[in-house]
């Protein structure tokens, strides 16, 4: 009898731990399909003065030049993503062991010409030439694709031709900026070259130089860049890369005094929004409902921006087995947790991750499982429904709660009514918070304060 009754209040803790967790609404979308992109006028308020976008009409990536499914399309995207969160990873690993004026430019979601990036549009040289730029807050260097080209990919505009803009100027190989690169080298005019390597085995190589960039009407000078002749791997659409890493050589860190060193961006719904949001430079970036945690220092790796994550709640309940022990970032520079605007899916370490998982496994229980996808092992058949309901989730950072909307973690995989959890776990000690997870907050870099963030519903600007 004793035992009939254990069981029973057994069963009866779990039924009340399942039934009081907290659900919320997810409106159930599909992927995309591939479509040509548009650059809209737009409005903004900066400090009562309003500012116009210049109408500018961008055929990204043509759907033809593509035979892929938006489903092979988004598994595409992951596997990249993969080799990029790995090499973070790796990257963090090695180093482990070794007057202001606001401006702001529009960014759109990349999800529909394949790639797991959001790109900018930004002017560049002397006259202007407008191109897409990939923001990446987990590098530095600023770069775009130059002529003449040993190898170019294929890129949306036309190829930057530095030989008709009147502002463009070569480093010298002497010069304390060539010196400042990590990797280096000398032509034999003279000129200092750089070559940026990344995870997933694409690189750009070419002259350092500088150049003028425009940000709507406002122009910054002399801001120092890869003019890149030989460019190679699985670059997409974008003329290159707008490096906003921590360190002296991103664009932040160039020209970080020139707009009080803040800056922000809103990160389009993924779901194929056609409506572009901002990346904000200066005292605007920051929003009046921003919750901060502070930036945390690797002594070893100065690009990326580390915060303290504290644990994760599930459902209205704190995951027990998530402790901020799992996310420490140690006096080696090992572990921690980075905010990144390049990789796409929320990695965290093992331990942290299946804790998480089995959580909402446990609140979405209801819910008809399907096979895996990918990276995700928690997918489920939402086929024939419009709306879901899914337990809620919250990331507590030191200082700040961060609630995510359903569909920044339960997003679909494919046409048919498949969504899976979209958190994975990591054997390498860093977490990283991805830009799906990101998607619809306005994200605050405020350097100044040496502080990160959050504006929930930030995008209208």
């Amino acid at each position: 009898m004793e035992v009939k009754l254990i069981s029973i209040l057994f069963f009866f803790t779990i039924f009340v731990a399942a039934h009081s967790l907290q659900y919320q609404t997810l409106t159930l979308n599909s992927l995309p399909q591939l479509q040509s992109l548009s650059w809209e006028p737009q409005l903004s308020s900066d400090n009562e003065n309003t500012l116009s976008v210049q109408l500018h009409h961008v055929d990204l990536l043509s759907p033809s030049s593509f035979n892929a499914t938006p489903h092979a399309l988004f598994k595409l995207r992951l596997q990249r993503d993969a080799i990029r969160a790995k090499s973070l990873s790796l990257l963090s690993a090695s180093a482990a062991n070794s007057t202001s004026k606001d401006f702001s430019s529009s960014v759109i979601s990349g999800l529909s010409q394949g790639s797991g990036e959001y790109f900018t549009r930004i002017g560049i040289g002397t006259p202007t030439k407008y191109v897409y730029l990939v923001l990446d807050t987990g590098s530095d260097i600023v770069w775009i694709q130059c002529l003449p080209c040993a190898k170019c990919y294929s890129q949306s505009d036309p190829v930057f031709d530095p030989s008709k803009s009147s502002s463009f100027s070569p480093v010298t190989c002497d010069s304390p900026l060539c010196r400042r690169l990590d990797s280096s080298g000398c032509n034999n005019r003279n000129k200092c070259l750089y070559q940026v390597s990344y995870g997933d085995g694409s690189f750009t190589v070419g002259e350092y130089s500088t150049e003028t960039l425009s940000f709507r009407k406002t122009t910054v000078s002399n801001i120092s860049f890869g003019c890149g002749h030989d460019n190679e791997g699985l670059f997409i659409g974008a003329a290159g890369l707008l490096g906003l890493g921590k360190g002296k050589l991103s664009f932040p860190g160039q020209a970080g005094s020139r707009f009080g060193q803040k800056f922000s961006y809103c990160l389009v719904d993924r779901i194929g929004s056609a409506k572009p949001s901002y990346i904000v430079f200066g005292e605007s970036a920051i929003t009046r409902n921003t919750i901060f945690t502070p930036l945390l220092t690797n002594p070893k790796l100065d690009t990326f921006y580390y915060v303290e994550l504290t644990g994760i709640s599930v459902g209205g309940t704190k995951v027990s087995a998530v402790t901020p022990e799992l996310f420490k970032l140690d006096t080696e520079g090992n572990g921690g947790v980075i905010v990144d605007s390049g990789t796409s899916v929320t990695r965290l370490t093992r331990p942290g991750y299946i804790a998480v998982r089995d959580a909402f496994r446990l609140g979405a229980k209801d819910l008809k499982r399907a096979p895996n996808f990918s990276l995700f092992d928690t997918c489920y058949d939402l086929s024939g429904k419009k709306q879901a309901k899914v337990p809620t989730l919250v990331l507590h950072f030191a200082g700040a709660d961060v609630e995510l909307p359903a569909a920044n973690y339960m997003i679909p995989v494919n046409g048919e009514g498949r969504y899976c959890f979209g958190f994975a776990g990591t054997n390498g000690g860093l977490s990283i918070i991805g830009n799906i997870q990101q998607q619809g907050f306005r994200v605050v870099f405020d350097l100044a304060g040496s502080r990160l963030g959050f504006a929930p519903r930030g995008c209208s600007y």
